[in-house]
């Protein structure tokens, strides 16, 4: 039998468990995507249930949920073999900042805590805002960011929005509205035309190797790899649409963006 608000819930991503460990609310928690690392705790205190695009249905049933959360039309069929034996889904599908602060404080609504989901976005808010307001006072620099390296591509839509707070100019922003990764590869030639200064990478769960993209043929010439601006970002910080992006990912941006010594010199 469902109840309202639930209290027993299964999250198969990372960003509804984070959210619901800031909201104080995570003994609602009863299961976890195996790509949930934030808090550190949560991999010693939730049972996993999950990858990304697979899922243990009778293990996920077992733990009796009220709700289960999933996240993009990757996880559709898993959505739809949990509807159809009568479990309660939410299928969240945040592509934008905007729809990140829009995810926290429905989730909150939905366990019956939305002033403290409102609080929450409201601190993220002003956060961004602050750091908006200071970035605008400083020159941009031109920044590629790489999600995947074979093929490669970019243009990542909250990743793009980060990038301009931060004070960078993503030289992909045209692509940010896609979501399909296969509509956001982008060729070695136009990277190398684009000409940014700074490189942020994040290879999903994939150890990014510096020396490796410097190594690209005809990248030698880009400003990013002569001055050495080649950062790895993890993806459990920016490439997952929820808090970690807000908090933890978007200081990463500003670190990277930073003026180097001999440019402030």
């Amino acid at each position: 039998m469902q109840c309202f608000p639930p209290r027993r819930i299964v999250c198969l991503t990372e960003e509804t468990v984070e959210t619901l460990y800031l909201l104080g609310e995570e003994d609602r928690i009863v299961g976890v995507s195996g790509y949930a690392v934030r808090p550190n705790r949560v991999r010693r205190e939730k049972p996993r249930v999950s990858a990304f695009t697979s899922a243990d249905i009778p293990k996920i049933l077992a733990l009796e949920p009220d709700l289960v959360l999933t996240f993009f039309d990757l996880q559709a069929d898993i959505a739809a073999e949990l509807i159809r034996v009568g479990v309660m889904v939410t299928a969240y599908n945040q592509r934008s900042i905007d729809g990140i602060l829009a995810m926290i404080r429905h989730l909150g609504a939905s366990i019956g805590k939305t002033q403290k989901a409102s609080d929450l976005t409201d601190i993220y808010q002003r956060r961004l805002d602050s750091i908006a307001s200071h970035a605008n006072a400083r020159p941009r620099p031109r920044v590629y960011f790489e999600e995947w390296d074979a093929p490669m591509i970019s243009g990542i839509s909250w990743v793009s929005e980060l990038i301009e707070i931060a004070g960078g100019q993503d030289i992909f922003d045209h692509l940010a509205r896609e979501h399909a990764a296969t509509q956001r590869i982008v060729s070695s030639e136009q990277v190398i035309a684009a000409a940014p200064d700074v490189i942020l990478a994040s290879w999903c769960d994939n150890k990014v190797r510096p020396e490796k993209i410097a190594a690209r043929p005809g990248w030698a010439a880009i400003p990013a790899v002569r001055g050495n601006r080649i950062t790895e970002i993890k993806s459990s910080l920016i490439l997952q649409p929820g808090p970690a992006a807000l908090t933890d990912g978007i200081e990463a941006i500003l670190s990277a963006l930073a003026p180097q010594k001999h440019e402030t010199s």
